[in-house]
């Protein structure tokens, strides 16, 4: 009995060694840990993904100075897909296959965001997507992926709420883009409307791409409409505030967030003052985004330090987040320890926004919002107070 014994004990012991070892997560090695990107670094949409890039590499810049995490510096790889779909995909798939990224940062837009989220669930890596936060992306919650900010609808029933009790009485225009954005947009608008009985004059939609809104807007002015409500993203907000200059009409007017950048204002000039606009991030003018741009400039290049937008600000809290987290995991640190420590984020401190939370089942920050206006004259949005 003893024998068979002393002889299962051999074989089983030669088992553990010649097994082989587990595979190691991707992405990681003695010395440093890869987190990928895919943002539209070229074409319009590029103020929106070179500036989310940078944010991201001031959080990895600060962290690397420091040491990296824990001993391993980290390294950044981002790919741009152009605001294409296909090449989001395409772009994600390349990081993760290819590159073998440790983990995922930022994600080009709402449509390409969910268009690449079975790819992201089917890989299992760990992922903080700031640039575009729609509900999609955490209803239901997705255990690999967590989002910062908050919801396009939040956000215009935020501006409209405020733009309403500031106006009251008041006929309204609104015009978005007939696409899944332009939709939230509207329905965002449309929960208002319905709640404050809002007296809307003009309704419009326009094709994703215009540029002309010569029409639009003079079906805008005709209607008599004084409170208007900007549905376009960047190109498109210039553009109908140009075309109210020149009819000589300026409606009190609300923009998101994705058009609360300083080119804009540049570009809209004296149509652009005072226009209002809701955003999570704290403005530049204030003395917390001051702060921030001080904290950024030693660690980009000029050109970079240029390129800072809102959106500097989105990508620069979701590293620090996904780069505390990672560090917590200590020495060896794994996809699923990670993808914990993500969803114990309490309250955390970025400097750039409300303290950020996650938690069980809970993939979305739900940030705090603020209404700021316009200051052309400084080409700065302030807090309303």
């Amino acid at each position: 009995m003893i024998k068979h014994l002393a002889a299962a004990s051999l074989l089983l012991s030669a088992a553990f060694v010649t097994a082989p070892a587990l595979a190691a997560d991707p992405g990681i090695s003695d010395s440093e840990i890869l987190i990928g990107d895919v943002e539209p670094l070229t074409g319009p949409p590029a103020l929106l993904g070179v500036a989310a890039s940078i944010g991201h590499k001031i959080a990895i810049a600060e962290a690397n100075n420091a040491g990296g995490i824990n001993g391993r510096k980290i390294k950044y790889v981002l790919e741009d897909d152009g605001y294409v779909t296909a090449r989001t995909i395409q772009g994600v798939k390349k990081v993760i296959d290819v590159d073998k990224v440790f983990a995922m940062l930022g994600i080009s837009g709402s449509g390409q965001s969910i268009a690449v989220m079975p790819v992201l669930e089917k890989a299992g890596i760990p992922t903080v997507i700031d640039v575009a936060p729609v509900k999609f992306l955490w209803e239901p919650p997705r255990k690999n992926v967590f989002v910062i900010g908050q919801s396009y609808e939040e956000g215009i029933i935020h501006l409209v709420n405020y733009l309403a009790d500031k106006n009251p009485g008041k006929k309204w225009g609104l015009i978005t883009q007939d696409d899944d954005y332009g939709i939230t947009v509207r329905d965002g608008f449309d929960s208002v409307v319905k709640a404050k009985k809002l007296n809307v004059v003009y309704s419009g939609n326009y094709k994703k791409g215009q540029q002309d809104f010569s029409s639009d807007m003079l079906q805008l002015k005709d209607s008599g409409a004084e409170v208007f409500l900007a549905g376009g993203i960047i190109a498109e907000n210039i553009a109908m505030m140009k075309e109210l200059e020149k009819l000589n009409v300026k409606p009190v007017t609300g923009i998101f967030w994705p058009g609360r950048i300083e080119p804009v204002l540049k570009l809209m000039g004296p149509a652009g003052d005072g226009i209002y606009a809701v955003d999570y991030v704290e403005p530049f003018a204030g003395e917390a985004g001051k702060a921030f741009l001080e904290k950024a400039k030693p660690l980009v290049s000029e050109a970079e330090f240029k390129g800072i937008n809102r959106y500097t600000m989105t990508g620069y809290a979701a590293a620090k987040v996904l780069i505390a987290a990672i560090e917590r995991c200590g020495k060896q640190p794994t996809w699923a320890c990670t993808i914990s420590e993500l969803e114990k984020t309490k309250n955390v401190e970025t400097g750039v926004m409300a303290p950020i939370s996650f938690g069980p089942g809970v993939r979305f920050s739900n940030q705090k919002l603020q209404i700021m206006q316009a200051d052309v004259a400084t080409l700065s949005f302030k807090p309303v107070k």
